[in-house]
């Protein structure tokens, strides 16, 4: 029997597919569990139909495209080829005129949104360093940076970019605690506050430590954007908390040991990610694009890389 013959047979068998998918859910923020990804898909249609759909069109079709091409079973069982799919398809509904033409777009870009994060798993593999949400901000920046182009799939639906600071109206308690479920919620692109409590729901079934951290982190968010005087409207949006969101949940015991050392490396790390949000943001506003997950990405790559040269931090063993 051929290697390749034995490698199809230990491969995943086309009745896993499903939970594969619904697992790529909720690999968005780390988590493996069933159970999350329904209440992140519930959380999604609380949003509109249309982010549920797409999100699970773009998981399926970013798993099934890894699955097709022979990736590893143990990447597809637990849902790491889903989530970039999953990001790729919430941004169509989001972003782009919805019809025909935007189900073939969300087709063809999970298609792409697989291959590239092949291609930077295995450029980052020789670092000890994951692709993270990459492959999706890459795939959707071109999407949004060309899409202009074509009359019949753009749309020009943009999320709030975090803005210019100038004189705004008093932060209001409202804005805080609206704020800081959005800034969980944002992480899907959605700003309504109870569709964010379902997010924090669900990683509360998968984990307690993910939960501590994503309130942590756009927590953190919040008090960094006040202290540097961003506009209340962003903050109570959540446009400045969920790139802390995941960049603490990701090095609070996810790539980074849960120490007290590896605690204090997530809360710097999440501080840093409000920065480069503003950064990131600037930097795109020519084009129209938001910062989608860019921040999140650049600062969790940094500081993994950074781990080795610090003797109080270790990955978890």
């Amino acid at each position: 029997m051929s290697a390749n013959s034995t490698d199809h047979q230990d491969g995943l068998q086309a009745r896993e597919l499903p939970l594969a998918t619904l697992r790529g859910v909720c690999q968005v923020e780390f988590q493996n569990n069933v159970w999350t990804a329904l209440l992140f898909l519930l959380a999604l249609l609380l949003g509109g139909w249309r982010f549920a759909v797409f999100a699970l069109i773009g998981a399926l079709v970013t798993t099934v495209t890894a699955w097709v091409l022979g990736v590893a079973r143990d990447r597809l069982t637990i849902g790491l080829e889903g989530f970039n799919g999953t990001l790729i398809g919430v941004a169509v509904a989001l972003f782009f005129e919805m019809g025909w033409v935007a189900l073939m777009l969300v087709i063809a870009a999970s298609v792409l949104g697989a291959v590239v994060t092949a291609a930077l798993t295995v450029l980052l593999a020789p670092y000890d360093v994951p692709a993270l949400t990459a492959p999706f901000c890459v795939v959707t920046s071109l999407m949004m940076i060309g899409g202009p182009a074509f009359a019949r799939i753009w749309d020009a639906r943009l999320p709030p970019a975090p803005a210019t600071a100038e004189p705004t109206a008093a932060l209001s308690y409202t804005d805080v605690w609206q704020g800081l479920l959005n800034g969980i919620g944002q992480v899907f692109f959605q700003d309504k506050w109870y569709a964010g409590l379902v997010f924090l729901i669900g990683l509360l079934v998968a984990s307690r430590v993910a939960a501590i951290a994503a309130v942590a982190g756009s927590a953190i968010g919040i008090v960094v954007a006040v202290i540097l005087g961003a506009p209340a409207t962003d903050i109570g949006a959540g446009l400045y908390g969920y790139n802390s969101v995941l960049t603490a949940i990701a090095l609070a015991g996810v790539f980074v040991a849960l120490t007290p050392y590896g605690v204090l490396y997530a809360v710097l790390g999440a501080v840093a990610s409000v920065f480069v949000t503003a950064g990131v943001a600037a930097l795109f506003r020519p084009v129209g694009g938001p910062a989608l997950t860019w921040p999140f990405v650049l600062v969790t790559w940094t500081f993994l890389a950074a781990v080795p040269m610090f003797s109080k931090i270790r990955r978890p063993s």
